[in-house]
C-alpha cells in the first residue's frame, strides 16, 4: 500500500521522480510519454463513445443505453488513471534499472471493450426496442 500512496504523490508532484535513481536515456523518457499520451487518447475515445451511445441512440431501451453508456465512461475513467499510474511505475523503474511493471490492465480494459461490442451487436441484431 505505501509504493501505491508514493506513487500517487508522484502524481501531483512528478519532480520528485528525479530523486529517485539514476536520469534513463531521454529517448526511453519520451516513449514512456508518447505511451501515457496514447492511453490518454483512448480514454477520450471511450469518454466520446459513452456520450456517443447516450446522446445518438435515444430509441435504445433506456436500459440498455445507461448500461453501456456507464461502461465506456466508466472503461475511460479507469484507463486515463491507470495512465498516469502506468507513467509513474515506468518511469520510476527506468530510474531504477529495473525491469518495466507488467499489468493486467491492457487485457481487462480488452475485455469490457469486447463485451461492450457484443452487447452492441446483440442490440443491433435484435432491434433497438429490445
Amino acid at each position: 500500500m505505501s509504493n501505491f500512496v508514493q506513487s500517487l504523490k508522484l502524481w501531483f508532484a512528478p519532480e520528485r521522480i528525479r530523486d529517485d535513481g539514476d536520469t534513463p536515456d531521454y529517448r526511453f523518457s519520451l516513449a514512456n510519454e508518447r505511451t501515457f499520451l496514447a492511453w490518454l487518447r483512448t480514454a477520450l475515445a471511450l469518454i466520446g463513445g459513452g456520450f456517443a451511445v447516450d446522446q445518438f441512440l435515444p430509441d435504445l431501451r433506456w436500459g440498455w443505453r445507461i448500461g453501456l453508456a456507464l461502461a465506456l465512461l466508466a472503461a475511460g475513467v479507469l484507463c486515463s488513471l491507470r495512465a498516469v499510474n502506468h507513467w509513474v511505475r515506468c518511469e520510476r523503474a527506468m530510474r531504477r534499472g529495473e525491469d518495466l511493471p507488467t499489468s493486467r490492465f491492457p487485457t481487462v480494459l480488452s475485455l469490457a471493450v469486447a463485451v461492450v461490442a457484443v452487447a452492441m451487436v446483440v442490440v443491433v441484431l435484435f432491434g433497438w426496442e429490445g
